[in-house]
């Protein structure tokens, strides 16, 4: 069994979802390409896919000693487990449009199919864990995505530029029905059978915008999605969506039953350590809606960006409100120093240059280390960009 009172490099795993890009992260990471769509690259230690220490599960490891990896604060707080999952996204075309759970959504979700005796790897799972899935994403490319509902009134208005007479009773609904029962009636509308063919004349309206679609309109961003995904339903539902563009550096913030997708990029995510994902469209996996109409907030609302606080010369720190995550940015060089201090679980991944972890460990691009508890306060320096995950210090 490894040590664990020294920063660890881990062996991780990329998983090849569909919608992943083939060439981003290899020529990001300086690595050769499998031919095969490279989506997310994971760090942390969720059972699906923990990364390694030395062979060793980095969940096994945590298991066999959760106060030397976590900490005492951490591992009261959240139990024998990490309570987050780092991620690095390489986004070709749309992710699922989807919403996550509430804590207590998610353990009753999961007992009740646990109860229905439907495996964890089963097609129709739909709960994978008992987690709410708080998510956050900070762009290291400019990253395009869907996220929260827009205003009734202000998608009213960009369905009437589709010039669709069959359209005018989701435009009146949104405009006359209180904005909560007007987005539940019209999102429910549109990903019913029933609305099949109004779906289709949607998406071919959409598809023949011609000089509508330029850039930075709306519309435009809704032509991509019906091209990259012709016929699916959440082509229609997703233009009740805020269109959120990030530009390197800024992060969004995804709560429980906000609806989003996202579109195109490459982000550094992390979340809660949970993979609880409920789809309605835009998506070749598991698409439970009854389930997910239950879970969505019908709330309209901005998209939640988070601005990152200075913590000194290339030191930038995200702090999400949730007790399981928060992210901090290095911009290594000039000589900078930075401390990783102890008493943490925390991941450390260098997105780009050369990261030194004490005089031991060097990172290079796509290569990442765990941090426990137990190890004294670690000098960083290099230079490049690198990130550090760990529990929220609030």
């Amino acid at each position: 069994m490894p040590q664990t009172a020294a920063p660890m490099r881990l062996a991780t795993a990329v998983r090849p979802y569909d919608w992943g890009s083939v060439t981003a992260l290899p020529e990001l990471f300086g690595t050769e390409p499998t031919g095969r769509p490279q989506a997310e690259l994971w760090m942390g230690a969720h059972p699906g896919d923990p990364s390694t220490v030395d062979g060793t599960p980095l969940d096994r490891l945590i298991a066999g000693d959760p106060t030397g990896t976590l900490g005492e604060r951490a591992a009261t707080r959240f139990g024998p487990v990490l309570p987050y999952l780092l991620k690095v996204l390489a986004i070709e075309r749309p992710l699922s449009l989807q919403v996550h759970p509430t804590s207590e959504q998610a353990a009753a979700g999961f007992a009740e199919e646990n109860a229905r005796g439907i495996a964890l790897d089963d097609f129709a799972r739909t709960y994978k864990d008992s987690s709410h899935k708080p998510e956050m994403v900070c762009a290291i490319t400019p990253f395009h995505g869907l996220c929260g509902f827009r205003e009734p009134a202000a998608t009213a208005a960009l369905l009437e530029r589709l010039g669709l007479p069959d359209l005018r009773p989701w435009i009146d609904t949104l405009r006359t029905l209180e904005p909560g029962a007007a987005l539940r009636a019209v999102f429910s509308s549109m990903l019913d059978d029933a609305s099949r063919p109004l779906r289709a004349q949607v998406e071919r309206a959409l598809l023949d915008l011609g000089p509508l679609g330029r850039d930075g309109d709306d519309l435009a961003v809704h032509a991509d999605i019906a091209r990259a995904c012709p016929g699916d339903p959440g082509v229609v539902a997703a233009l009740l969506l805020h269109h959120v563009t990030l530009l390197p550096g800024q992060a969004l913030y995804l709560g429980a039953g906000v609806p989003h997708a996202y579109l195109g990029g490459i982000g550094v995510e992390i979340m809660a350590n949970s993979d609880n994902v409920l789809r309605c469209g835009l998506t070749t996996k598991h698409i439970d809606v009854p389930e997910l109409m239950r879970v969505v907030d019908f709330t309209p609302g901005d998209p939640f960006l988070v601005r990152p606080e200075d913590g000194g010369p290339g030191e930038h720190h995200y702090r999400p409100p949730v007790p399981e995550f928060a992210l901090t940015r290095y911009d290594l060089g000039a000589g900078n120093t930075h401390t990783i201090p102890g008493g943490e679980p925390q991941i450390v991944v260098c997105i780009e240059g050369e990261a030194r972890l004490g005089a031991e460990l060097t990172l290079r691009p796509g290569e990442s280390a765990f941090v426990p508890a137990a190890a004294p306060p670690t000098s960083l320096t290099g230079k490049g960009t690198t990130y550090r995950a760990l529990p929220s210090p609030a």
